[in-house]
């Protein structure tokens, strides 16, 4: 049997073909992304890798031993070369007598922590990435390779009452036990000295934390890995309780339509509830695996303990919020009661939880609210400040909810204690992680709905909101239009991170979706579906329009009069009327934009559909401002003859126009190229003499959404380069 074969539990993704045509840091990188590929391992942002590698010395030109780890808050399934810190190694082994010789050392101690600054003095080749505060473990291990990683597997062992037990029933002699310890110098040298005393040892379980292995060649420190999470997996899996696990089922999971009705009813008004001092996004997890725990006998009890892993409460906080709902009774008030009562005692008990555990030199109170919300029959919603921190937070509770699979199957859970907790959540140094973090943009925790975002005005909308940090819903007629600047938008900014959320709430930063605005119940849909990928919205802008021109005799049919109006002004009342029942139960403060024309105000023969209608759109901006206030701000953009990038000047249209004007062209032509003359024709009729573009009414549209127009509503912004026929408005 084959090396690869011989696991049964975990993916081999090692390939000698691959690996062999890298070297150093590049071999280190390889082997961290097939690690982080195989998510059984460990999770989003946690675990670390490390090499001890020789390099050339810039200053002095010789060869010196460089400590490659992964560096803090980079994620091994993405981690490139500069995601790893790099330390000379003598200077920090050198740093071992400088700990020992302190009189006041020890795990949690001051002067243990005032190690971690010192590495800083131990940079190779001014690497600016800072180390992770398990560099110890790393440095101190007498082999050139270690991984450090969180298992599900593993982590059941490490959260049993009788871990110390199972660890060597599992592993004999491969492998070393050490009770909870946090990490830093006190741990790397206490491993340092089992290895001494245990030099067979492959690796170690770390109690309530995780597992690392070790070898002096790459390769076999990544197949010790796998073979410790394999061992563990198959020994939880052999006493796996079936239908028992979590003592049986006490609810059954709703429908998945009738939860995505539930879902979208109560999520904006969850929202509003989590959001009174700083906006959150949501993920919604409803697959089997979460279904069966938050229906189940023992998931309130379990929830109630509290989770074991550090790296799983830094997310989703020392417990969940379970909601001790029936869902058999389908009673969306009874949950909403529910809801209410458990997020104030959930405050309560945070707030409590923060003054017994506090220090003199702790960290300032942070959200009392739950970032993870479990409801029997639903699921599980996780909140972050972003989609990526949502994704993360509902990853970790899942790895969270396996750890407590493994270890009532094999023994009896057990929870970290809560003092060690608040200590970890609330360490200096995690603080100082926190603060590392760049500001927040101005769009941040915004979720923006543009319909008409295939292309023109919206797209590049679409574009300028997500660069200042919102979350785009792209919304077009023509979905794969959508989809498209959606697309657009991934590839410029990345997917996200956190490998959780069901259906459409494993999303990124964008999602493309189709819409009718002529048609309600095609409006509603498409609003749901913004629900359930993120949980709620802050903005609405409508892009989307029609012309249509007349014909040769200057008439317009009837049924494209109606659908001038239906589009230009029913659909956006539609829009906006739909959007406001969400914006209601949300209780947020919101923004909605429309986008009118300069036509509305400026009278002339060809175009009286079209004209009229913005003039109705006009007026239904005011009409609208006055009907949502104050909850909701209501403003519109007025663009005169944008021409680049229209679906309103197909090349048909242009030529017309072209022609109309007298303006020199030939048939050959590029459409951009046509339109780009005729672009530079109505320049010339406006004050500034410059071509008016999409993104100049999505500059304008972004200041309407931000908080710098923040007191204005019931207005239309014109942005047609200067037309002296338009100035009154």
């Amino acid at each position: 049997m084959s090396k690869q074969e011989s696991y049964k539990f975990v993916k081999y993704l090692w390939r000698d073909e691959e690996a062999d045509k890298l070297q150093g840091v590049d071999r280190l990188v390889y082997r961290s992304n097939r690690l982080g590929d195989d998510l059984t391992l460990t999770n989003t942002g946690g675990g670390n890798t490390s090499s001890k590698l020789w390099e050339t010395d810039p200053l002095t030109g010789v060869d010196v031993e460089v400590l490659w780890i992964k560096g803090s808050g980079g994620d091994l399934r993405t981690a490139k070369r500069d995601g790893f810190a790099s330390l000379y190694l003598d200077k920090v082994r050198a740093m071992k007598p400088r700990y020992l010789n302190d009189p006041a050392r020890g795990p949690k101690t001051e002067s243990e922590d005032a190690m971690y600054p010192m590495y800083s003095h131990c940079v190779y080749n001014l690497n600016p990435r800072a180390c992770s505060i398990d560099t110890p473990l790393h440095t101190f291990v007498p082999y050139r390779h270690v991984d450090h990683l969180h298992p599900n597997a593993v982590i059941a062992i490490a959260a049993s009452v009788n871990q110390e037990k199972l660890t060597k029933e599992i592993f004999g002699d491969d492998v070393l036990y050490v009770p909870w310890q946090r990490p830093g110098f006190d741990i790397g040298l206490l491993i340092e000295s089992l290895i001494k005393e245990h030099p067979q040892a492959k690796g170690v379980v770390l109690g309530h934390h995780g597992m690392s292995s070790w070898s002096n060649h790459d390769k076999t420190c990544y197949e010790t890995a796998l073979e410790i999470i394999d061992r563990a997996s198959a020994y939880i899996e052999a006493r796996d309780k079936g239908e028992q696990t979590f003592g049986g089922a006490k609810h059954q999971a709703l429908p998945e339509a009738e939860r995505q009705r539930l879902l979208v009813e109560l999520l904006p008004w969850l929202r509003g509830q989590l959001s009174q001092t700083k906006r959150v996004v949501a993920t919604v997890q409803d697959d089997a695996k979460m279904l069966r725990f938050v229906g189940s006998v023992d998931g309130p009890r379990l929830a109630e303990l509290g989770t074991s892993c550090p790296d799983h409460f830094l997310r989703t906080k020392i417990k969940p919020l379970f909601v001790n709902w029936d869902p058999a009774s389908g009673d969306l008030a009874a949950l909403k009661s529910l809801l209410s009562e458990g997020l104030a005692q959930y405050r309560k008990d945070y707030a409590a939880y923060y003054e017994r555990c506090k220090h003199p030199d702790s960290p300032a109170m942070r959200d009392a609210n739950p970032t993870v919300i479990l409801i029997p029959g639903v699921g599980m919603v996780a909140w972050g400040k972003n989609k990526s921190e949502s994704r993360v937070t509902a990853e970790f509770y899942n790895c969270a909810i396996e750890v407590m699979r493994g270890a009532e199957a094999i023994d009896q859970y057990e929870a970290m204690d809560e003092q060690e907790a608040f200590d970890i959540e609330y360490w200096l140094l995690e603080e100082a992680k926190l603060r590392r973090m760049p500001p927040e943009k101005e769009l941040d925790r915004q979720v923006i709905v543009v319909i008409g975002a295939g292309n023109g005005i919206g797209r590049e909308t679409a574009h300028r909101l997500v660069k200042e940090g919102a979350h785009i819903v792209c919304v077009d007629l023509d979905e794969t239009a959508a989809q498209g600047t959606a697309q657009e938008i991934i590839a410029q900014y990345g997917p996200g991170i956190g490998v959780a959320g069901t259906g459409v709430s494993n999303c990124g930063p964008a999602i493309g979706l189709g819409c009718d605005i002529t048609n309600r119940e095609s409006i509603a849909r498409m609003f749901a579906q913004a629900l359930l990928a993120y949980g709620g919205i802050d903005s609405v802008v409508v892009t989307a329009g029609i012309f249509v021109p007349p014909d040769k005799t200057g008439h317009i049919e009837d049924r494209l009069w109606d659908k001038t109006f239906a589009i230009n002004v029913t659909g956006a009342y539609l829009v906006a009327d739909e959007a406001a029942q969400i914006l209601k139960r949300q209780g947020l403060p919101a923004n909605l934009v429309l986008t009118t024309s300069a036509n509305a105000v400026v009278a002339k023969k060809g175009s009286l559909a079209y004209d009229t209608s913005k003039a109705a759109a006009n007026h239904l901006v005011r009409e609208l401002a006055v009907e949502l206030s104050p909850l909701v701000r209501v403003n519109a953009v007025a663009p005169a003859t944008v021409v680049k990038g229209s679906t309103m000047f197909p090349r048909e249209r242009v030529i017309s126009s072209l022609v109309k004007y007298a303006i020199a062209f030939s048939e050959d032509e590029a459409t951009e190229a046509l339109r780009d003359k005729l672009a530079q024709f109505y320049a010339q009729r406006t004050l500034t003499q410059t071509p008016i573009e999409p993104i100049d009414q999505a500059e304008a549209i972004f200041l309407l959404v931000s908080p710098r127009l923040a007191k204005t509503t019931g207005h239309v912004i014109p942005v047609d380069g200067g037309l002296q026929d338009g100035f009154l408005r």
